[in-house]
């Protein structure tokens, strides 16, 4: 970074944060990042689960989008319904904020980073001439499983009809069909996200939430395949911690039950803020957990069985049978609770950001992936970097033997002296000359030569 160079006449970043908490959380993150190192920033967002400004820092920008009182994602027929009411609603009223921001700024420069969600937002920048670069919250693996999944598409070939769905995608190893994103999504469904993907194609640069060593080769791939620089920036709860953000009210008191448990001791169990499943499942889920004997900490959230609020979610009894030893809140402090001394695995849906958090924190995963790209996610703890074991029956003797073996067996703690090992990696990597710093650095230049 130049030090002569007037901060004044430094380009405004104006980021696009979307509804979902797994992509506003690291967009956030990445703001902070940016402003750290001398960028004025603009927050545009929508009104469905907006940032709290007293949050971040007082000279952040913060740009509402009118979205016509869009509704949860519940209440659309599918993701991609969603996906397309938010990215029409919003697309006015972003232009209407890039054209007064050009008209207040004098001679100083735009640039957009948007969340690939919200592509509305590249074609209003490129229509403007404003630069726009595409920030990922996905791993970087996700990319080429999404091809792969386009590629059979567009072969006219159905994955459940025509493949063995544990059979693994010619050119794409590990993956296996089962684990490509939307594997069951409905055919038109699917002609939307192609429509949406199409739409985000030929960025001028590419920001990623994730690690060099971690995603080397997935980097390399998505490098060579769009031909641009490629920022590798993360993770990005490391790189600039910023304040929680979250929709939930957070219950801390949690940290003080952990603090009376004895080391890697505890099961920490979260699916996020969007996963759902049925009542069956979940009931499976606690008896499992329950039979497993093991300490465990659960963020039950609120709604993750359509139709039931929160404790009458679970069997009749579990609560009773598991008082001693487990402690349910609707939603914990999440990176508080992976760092602390008592947790010593994650049954998680295998979010992203989860994954990273996890990795982060040298935390052992029980990987229960539901959808988009966490069987990508799943795929890779399990089998690649072989720091977590995928449960793929949900079923309560295989959750139960589960359990023992990430909390109780040998195998478990081979798998903590590797997900330590990357611990250690993820500070290399975040620390001074690291390869995300350099990232960072690369990103900040980039931005100042448009």
């Amino acid at each position: 970074m130049e030090e002569h160079v007037s901060r004044r006449r430094w380009p405004l970043v104006v980021l696009t944060s979307s509804p979902f908490h797994g992509h506003m959380t690291p967009t956030l993150q990445l703001a902070t990042a940016l402003h750290a190192k001398g960028f004025p920033i603009a927050i545009a967002h929508s009104n469905l689960n907006p940032p709290n400004p007293s949050n971040h820092p007082s000279d952040f920008t913060f740009l509402p989008l009118s979205d016509n009182n869009l509704s949860t994602i519940e209440k659309y027929a599918s993701f991609t319904d969603f996906i397309s009411a938010l990215n029409q609603n919003c697309k006015a009223s972003f232009k209407e904020h890039l054209t007064r921001l050009i008209m207040s700024q004098g001679n100083k420069s735009i640039v957009v980073i948007f969340d690939n969600v919200m592509h509305f937002a590249r074609i209003v920048a490129v229509d403007m001439n404003i630069p726009a670069i595409v920030f990922r919250s996905t791993s970087a693996a996700y990319f080429p499983a999404f091809l792969a999944r386009l590629q059979i598409r567009q072969q006219g070939r159905f994955l459940e009809e025509d493949f063995a769905m544990q059979e693994i995608v010619p050119n794409y190893h590990p993956l296996r069909y089962k684990d490509l994103p939307f594997s069951t999504s409905p055919v038109e469904e699917w002609k939307q996200l192609v429509s949406n993907f199409s739409q985000q194609a030929h960025p001028s640069a590419i920001i990623w939430n994730t690690i060099k060593f971690l995603e080397h080769e997935s980097l390399t791939q998505i490098h060579n395949h769009l031909q641009v620089p490629v920022f590798a920036i993360g993770p990005l709860h490391k790189i600039k911690p910023s304040s929680y953000v979250s929709s939930h009210q957070v219950d801390t008191s949690c940290i003080t039950w952990l603090d009376k448990q004895p080391p890697k001791s505890v099961v920490y169990i979260s699916f996020g803020s969007l996963a759902t499943m049925d009542a069956k499942v979940l009931t499976e889920m606690a008896w499992g957990l329950a039979k497993s004997n093991q300490r465990f900490l659960w963020a039950l959230r609120p709604g993750l069985v359509c139709g039931l609020e929160w404790l009458e979610l679970l069997p009749e009894g579990f609560v009773g049978e598991t008082r001693e030893r487990g402690l349910i809140v609707k939603w914990a402090p999440q990176k508080d609770v992976l760092a602390h001394f008592a947790v010593g695995g994650f049954w998680s849906h295998c979010g992203w950001n989860s994954c990273l958090e996890s990795i982060s924190s040298g935390v052992v995963m029980i990987c229960q992936p539901f959808s988009v790209d966490q069987g990508v996610n799943a795929r890779y703890m399990s089998y690649v970097w072989k720091i977590g074991l995928e449960l793929e029956q949900v079923e309560r003797e295989e959750i139960r033997r589960m359990i023992k073996r990430v909390m109780v067996d040998e195998e478990g703690e081979e798998m903590r002296v590797r997900v330590n090992g990357m611990k250690e990696m993820v500070k290399e990597a975040v620390g001074n000359s690291g390869s995300s710093q350099e990232s960072l650095e690369g990103l900040v230049n980039f931005i100042l030569s448009r």
